[in-house]
């Protein structure tokens, strides 16, 4: 299984990031084909009540290397790739990796 996963930082305004997240971004990302499972997470505060070092992470899984790069090649993706910095103000952090165990 694959995994793409953005990290975004801490918006400039945190509450138009997730407005805008909500009710533009995820629908345009829902239009891509061929993701397996998703999750999202809002990250709080740390064990000693320290501010997050991000604001939100999403993950992306994907059933095999093949499908990954099919995903990642479509019109779908480019779009939701373009749409990022209309709202991360933060940052967005893209890894790509293999899952294990």
């Amino acid at each position: 299984m694959m995994k793409v996963t953005a990290i975004f930082g801490h918006p400039t305004r945190a509450e138009e990031f997730e407005k805008y997240s909500k009710d533009t971004h995820l629908p345009l990302a829902a239009q891509m084909r061929g993701i397996a499972r998703i999750e999202f997470t809002k990250f709080v505060a740390g064990p000693d009540g320290g501010k997050a070092a991000s604001h939100r992470m999403a993950e992306l899984y994907f059933t095999s290397p093949a499908q990954l790069e099919q995903t990642l090649g479509s019109p779908e993706e480019k779009a939701t790739v373009a749409d990022l910095p209309k709202f991360a103000t933060g940052g967005v952090t893209v890894v790509i990796g293999s899952v294990e165990g």
